[in-house]
């Protein structure tokens, strides 16, 4: 059995805290935003990926190596 997901409501006024289940509408919009998320951190790896790629390759023609470049850099 899942536990549905719930949301936590506090009256700043009163003090009172409710813990409500969230609505089905809640749980699509959890679902998409995470959904979102994921493609978002694929999306930023696959640029890093790409930008280490056309450092490698620019070091690579210049024939410096990694290493060479570190100690240049620092």
């Amino acid at each position: 059995m899942a536990d549905t997901p719930t949301k936590v409501i506090v009256d700043c006024s009163t003090g009172i805290t409710e813990v409500v289940p969230l609505t089905a509408e809640e749980i699509a919009d959890l679902e998409t935003a995470r959904q979102q998320a994921e493609l978002d951190r694929a999306e930023k790896e696959a640029q890093e990926a790409a930008q280490a790629k056309t450092k490698a390759d620019v070091l690579k023609r210049l024939g410096i190596t990694e290493s060479e470049a570190k100690a240049l850099l620092s």
